[in-house]
């Protein structure tokens, strides 16, 4: 589970990034859940587009496609969202999560 600061970390990488993945009337089916699995484990952070046919509300289709991929939903705006999973060699490095933070403060 991303906390708000990995959230943030995301999106500004995410910024630049150019859709790779476009849901239309299709909706999710197979073949997009096997190409958003290929992008995920090659880039990671994947933006996602909904195009004007898709049937489906911007957070049903994230939600149901970070679920098929086994990623997180890193942001939603308007209509494209970001996706992350990382990789089995991880080339995004996540800032610390709050509770170690405050573990080495202490």
């Amino acid at each position: 589970m991303l906390n708000g600061k990995q959230k943030r970390h995301l999106r500004a990488l995410g910024h630049k990034l150019k859709p790779l993945i476009q849901i239309g009337k299709k909706e999710i089916e197979t073949a997009l859940i096997d190409e958003t699995n290929v992008a995920l484990e090659h880039h990671e952070l994947v933006k996602v587009k909904l195009l004007e046919s898709c049937l489906l509300d911007k957070h049903e289709a994230s939600e149901a496609l970070a679920q098929a991929c086994g990623a997180e939903v890193a942001q939603i705006l308007g209509k494209t969202f970001l996706l992350y999973r990382p990789a089995t060699t991880p080339v995004i490095v996540l800032p610390a999560t709050d509770k170690a933070d405050k573990v080495k403060a202490a």
